[in-house]
Formats: C-alpha cells, structure tokens, sequence
C-alpha cells in the first residue's frame, strides 16, 4: 500500500446510517471505528455490521481505502474485532494505543497465514497515543513491513502525560517531533493529530500546515468536512509543482555543464533540496495533484 494518507477519516461502525453518507465526502482512508467511537455495549453489534457496511460502502463508490479500527490489543473485544474485520474484507487494520512492538506481533502472525479471508494482503495503520508509546515509537513503526502508517493520537497523549490542551498546541509539540522521526526512520506515513474543534476551519489549517511543515502526511479527521480540508492542504500547490519542475531542469541542465551546485531564485541549491522538489512532485503524479 503506498497510495498516500491525506486525510484518515474516522466513523463509529455502530452507525450505519451515518456510514452511508460516506461516499459524498472523499478521503483517503476511512476508518470504521469500533474503538473510541463505538460504545461498549454496542460493540458486538458494530462487528455484527462489518459484513454488510464493507460491501455496501464498496458498492456505492466509496472512493478510498477502507479500514476498521480494532479494540487495543488487551482488549476483550480485540481478536473477534480482528476477525470481523478479515471476514468483511476490509482492506486494512487500524490498531490504537500501540505502545511495544510485541502488540503487533499476533496480528502480523494472523495476516500472514495461508488463506487469511480472501486471501489477498492487508496493511496496519498504528496508533501511537501514550507516552510509553512516543518512548517505543521506533520499535512500533519498524517492526514489520504490513505497519504502512501510524498515526499520532494527541488528545490520548495529553490526558496520558496530564499536560492542559492548548490552541497553539505546544504540549504536544515534542511527541508529535518524536512520531515523525520514528516514522520517517521507518520509511513509513505518519497522520498527523485530530483537531476536536470541528467547526474551525481556521485552527485546522493552521496546525495541518504545522504538521505538513514537520513532515507529516496527512491528518486524522473527526468530520467529514475535515477530509475535504486535509486532501487540500497535503497536496502541494500548483505553484509548489511549477516551483519544483523549474528547479530540477535548471538541475539537470547544470549538471549537463558540469556544474553541481547552482544558485536558483537567490537560493543555494543542493542535493536536499532537491529531494523535497522530487517529492512534491511524486506527491502530485500519486494523484494528489495540486492544491489551488
């Protein structure tokens, strides 16, 4: 799986009819939550659901992946969660509050057997949520090639780490650090934190293009209207990508004369930067395309 995660949109799997208006708002992935957005008396229901929810968001055009968020893995509700969601087809699994490697290991055993549901391979998104995790974050993201994603769960951090939730978000600023580099280190996505204040379209932007700028992939969204709002802002612009062709022909052309650090609209440019131009535009070829 290396489509790219924009925007993680998450709905309780106990609502169907909620589920149903998914198609009109398109995301990258969407999340069947049997988690957090799930109560514990309806969560033998919410599985019950699975089998018929898949199908019929697949049938009606939902336009992007389509994964299930288990219980945390000392659940009791986790590996009937686990086996709902392999018997609905989901294409991947959304496990929350990782904060080891080893509470991954009996759901890549379980992927890996001969003849897992449709027998096709699936990818796991992981939570980090908690300071143990962010202190594991490495180990979590690098323990097994079906990890294609992890996310940062910020409102289950501060709560962990009994800091006070701000607007600038400063208390979370070194965790969301940590995430990334672990991620990156990795070579995996990394899903930026939710923004809870769903009215606010104005805070959503601004701590999705602090999150872009720290190289984060995409956002967590709590609203339909936030996926619509994550799509845009991690696609790079259309001047982003006209920046980035200009800088790679004036590249390729001094490399052409022998010349391997050029000077480009004022700037020194070098391998580094270089790198960002390639994946703005790879970003753009990934069918992201340009933002207006």
């Amino acid at each position: 799986m290396s489509a790219p995660i924009r925007s993680l949109l998450f709905a309780p799997a106990n609502r169907p009819d909620l589920l149903a208006k998914l198609p009109r708002f398109p995301a990258d992935c969407y999340v069947l939550d049997l988690e957090d957005g799930t109560p514990p008396e309806e969560k033998a229901r919410a599985r019950e659901l699975l089998a018929q929810t898949i199908p019929s968001l697949r049938s009606a055009g939902l336009p992007g992946m389509l994964t299930v968020r288990v219980n945390k893995p000392d659940s009791e509700h986790h590996h009937a969660d686990i086996e709902a969601a392999l018997a609905a087809d989901a294409d991947g699994l959304v496990l929350p509050k990782l904060e080891q490697a080893g509470q991954l290991i009996s759901l890549v055993n379980r992927l890996r057997q001969p003849g897992t549901a449709v027998n096709r391979q699936r990818f796991v998104i992981g939570g980090i949520e908690s300071v143990r995790g962010v202190i594991h974050a490495v180990d979590v993201c690098s323990c097994a090639p079906e990890i294609v994603a992890v996310y940062f769960g910020a409102e289950d951090f501060i709560a962990d780490i009994g800091g006070r939730r701000t607007r600038a978000g400063r208390e979370a600023f070194h965790a969301r650090s940590q995430v990334i580099m672990a991620a990156k280190a990795a070579g995996i996505q990394a899903i930026d934190q939710a923004v809870v204040d769903i009215r606010d379209e104005a805070l959503f932007r601004e701590d999705s293009e602090q999150g872009r700028d720290l190289g984060y992939d995409g956002k967590i969204c709590v609203a339909p209207r936030q996926a619509q709002w994550a799509n845009a802002l991690f696609s790079p612009t259309a001047e982003e990508i006209q920046e980035a062709e200009h800088m790679l022909a004036a590249y390729d052309e001094a490399l052409a004369r022998g010349v391997g650090t050029i000077e480009f609209k004022g700037r020194m440019i070098d391998p580094p930067l270089l790198q960002r131009a390639r994946h703005v535009l790879a970003l753009a070829a990934s069918g992201s395309g340009a933002r207006a």
